[in-house]
This record gives structure tokens, sequence and C-alpha cells, in this order.
């Protein structure tokens, strides 16, 4: 398959970017180093450009039901300005995609996908849109860029007269950003530093992006790869797809219960309610390393005897705590904060304990 560009991957380049393929697309992975970036988003400014992420515009009568239908949240509870983490469940109890679904106005929302699983999650929402709700996917189209830390409504508010103070956690409002107009500007993130993220058209992406630095020269503000998003996001404890969540884990088993409401039928909602019934046999845990070791993706998690309790999903070094954290399944018997585990680190079981969420 042929690697796709985002508009703003000329300017990455000279910036200076190391650009590996991501997703099926050419994605900046660190502009410096991965720690110096992280630590800007923790304690200033860092802005991402995330437009590999994709979205659809769903639209009509039949737009709310559809989303019941496809989705494991309530999306009848949104208001106009609100979104919501969601997942599509699929047949067999695991996860098609996790997603955000926003809700524009009545009758219109957008919902915004991992760049990955574009045409997956496409394929999958259309086989259930029986009564004719207007989809469109409109992911070529759109720019989104994640300005995130504590800075960065400072260094947002000096382009718009939208007062991003007044937008909640996960709301968002459409107003004018650098002059231009139609920007969703939504307190949405994947870092736990708080921020916004600007969904703008292609057309004014490099404006956009160069007012938004422009206006953060004061404050230091900085590009910030992929190597950072993941050690970020890890620190939080959020689920990366394909890693942490895939089409054989359950939302239950993954913490996802939150999201998973039984007041309506969805995809596999019946299984999914005998399952939370009967308790599940597996957990997705977070923990820290006691002895010195890297927790990293597929590397076994075994009891004091030896015996393989599952596998970590996610792992590295937290640049905050300065130790090796990490997530992984687990038997729900080793599942408990403050349960030992050791994880296989090339044939050496290193001491590591199972550890609330977030890490920080």
């Amino acid at each position: 398959m042929d690697l796709k560009y985002v508009p703003l991957n000329d300017l990455h380049v000279k910036l200076g970017a190391k650009m590996v393929p991501f997703a099926g697309y050419n994605m900046p992975v660190r502009y410096s180093s991965d720690i110096e970036e992280h630590m800007t988003v923790r304690k200033g400014v860092g802005v991402f450009d995330v437009s590999h992420m994709g979205e659809f515009t769903v639209k009509g009568p039949h737009a709310l039901d559809l989303i019941q239908r496809v989705t494991s949240n309530d999306a009848s509870k949104l208001i106009d300005g609100q979104a919501q983490y969601s997942c599509l469940p699929n047949k067999d109890g695991g996860i098609v995609d996790d997603l955000i679904v926003y809700k524009i106005k009545d009758q219109e929302y957008m919902l915004v996908v991992n760049a990955s699983n574009i045409e997956k999650d496409w394929n999958w929402i259309s086989q259930f849109n029986t009564g004719g709700a207007e989809m469109k996917n409109i992911s070529d189209d759109i720019c989104l860029f994640a300005v995130q830390g504590p800075k960065a409504v400072e260094v947002l508010q000096k382009l718009t007269d939208t007062d991003l103070s007044a937008i909640k956690y996960y709301h968002f409002a459409i107003g004018s950003l650098a002059g231009i107009s139609n920007v969703i500007l939504s307190n949405t993130g994947y870092t736990g530093a708080g921020g916004f993220e600007i969904y703008v058209h292609r057309s004014h992406a490099e404006k956009i992006w160069n007012a938004i630095f422009d206006a953060g020269k004061d404050v230091d503000i900085k590009p910030i790869g992929l190597g950072a998003r993941d050690t970020l996001r890890l620190e939080m404890g959020f689920c990366l797809y394909g890693n942490d969540i895939d089409d054989t884990t359950s939302p239950l088993e993954a913490g996802l219960g939150w999201i998973t409401k039984f007041t309506k039928d969805f995809t596999n909602s019946v299984n999914l309610k005998k399952q939370k019934e009967d308790g599940v046999k597996k957990k997705l845990i977070g923990f820290k390393m006691i002895d010195k070791g890297i927790p990293r993706h597929d590397y076994l998690i075994k009891d004091s005897s030896g015996n393989t309790l599952g596998k970590v999903t996610s792992g590295t070094m937290s640049p905050m705590l300065g130790f090796g954290i990490g997530l992984g399944y687990v038997t729900t018997d080793h599942a408990a904060p403050g349960k030992e585990v050791f994880i296989d680190i090339r044939g050496k079981h290193i001491k590591a304990e199972v550890s609330k969420l977030p890490f920080i």
C-alpha cells in the first residue's frame, strides 16, 4: 500500500523531524528528543500534527439511531457542542476501534477514528446504515492539530474571540482562529496535560499552524512527534488501538465499562452484558517497575513462580517518574493494585507492581 502524506509533510521535514511510516502515513516521530518533547507538553505547550486521524460526518433524521447501534456509549445523552469517548464493538466481543463522537447539532455528528482503521470503520458502520443516514468520509479534507500543555489555552486565546476557558472538558465550540472561520476548538487530547484539538480544513492548515507558533513564541512552543505522544498517553493510562485494545479484547476487559452503556441495544450488547454479569477472566492493568528495567510490547507478565499471567501491551520509561511503566492483560486474580508481578525482560524476571491509573 502506498504511503500517504499529511498536508504539512514538507513543513515537518523542513523543521528537521525524523519521519517514519505510521498507520499508513509518513509521520513525524520526533523533532528533537522524545524526553525533551514530552517535558515541553507537561510543563509548557507543544503542537502535534495528527492530521492522519479519520473524520466521518453522519447527518439526517437517522444519524443518532445509527450511532447508537454501532457505538457502546450512549450518544443520546450528548448536547450540542459535546464530545464523547466511545468504541465500536464487534460481533465477537472485541473492539473494531475506539473513537470520539462529536454532536455538532441535532441530526449532525462527527466521528473521529484512528488512522489505521479509517477504511475498516467506514465499512463496519456502513453495513448498519439501513435507515439511510447521510455519511461522508471527510478525512482527506481535515487537518487536526493537538495543542497540548498547561500553556495551551494562553497561546490559543490570542488567536480567537471564543472564550476557551468557558469550554469544559470534552466539549467544543465552532469559531474562528487566526482569522479562519468554521474551526472546531475541542477541549480534548491524548496527553492529560490539558489543551485543545483544532480541526481545520486542509486549505487553511499551514496558516493556522504558523499562527499558533507565532502566538506561542514567548512560551517556547515546540512541535511534538509521535514518540512523545506515546509516552504522554501511557503516563495517563490511555489505551492505544492495536496495542491495548483490538478485535480480540472486550471493552470490559480493557477497563472501558464506563463507556459501555446497557441502557440501549448495540452491537453484541447482549453478550457483553452477560460478560459483565459473569465477570471477566482477564483485565487490563497498569504496572510500574520496582526493579530496573523497561517493559516493552509483548513481554510476558509472570507471577513469582514463573507462571505466565499475560503480556505487556504498552511499555516505556516514564519521563516524569524516571522508572518503567506499562499496561498489559493479566488474569483477574492478579489485577488488584499493589499485586506483585514480574516482567520477563530477555529471560530475566524483573519485579513490578500493579498500579492504579493514571500513573501521574
